[in-house]
């Protein structure tokens, strides 16, 4: 299980500011992680639905998260 941070963008400044964490519990990749990951953190962190457009996830952290429970797993074999 791997956290991943949720972030709050702001366009105006160009800045994202961490609002919490989702965790990723899936061990193996699927075709919509990302995005499965990111609907729940805009389900979870969302004050309305104009501000969901405003919640993102980093690209590179949630596909880290599969890669590293993998190498994990298959080191015991």
């Amino acid at each position: 299980m791997q956290a991943i941070t949720v972030y709050r963008m702001d366009y105006v400044r160009k800045t994202k500011d961490p609002i919490g964490i989702v965790f990723e519990k899936r061990k193996t990749e699927r075709a919509g992680n990302y995005y499965d990951l990111l609907r729940l953190a805009r389900r979870l962190f969302a004050v309305d639905t104009a501000d969901a457009v405003h919640i993102t996830l980093d690209a590179r952290e949630a596909r880290r998260a599969i890669h590293t429970e993998l190498t994990r797993d298959f080191a015991a074999w």
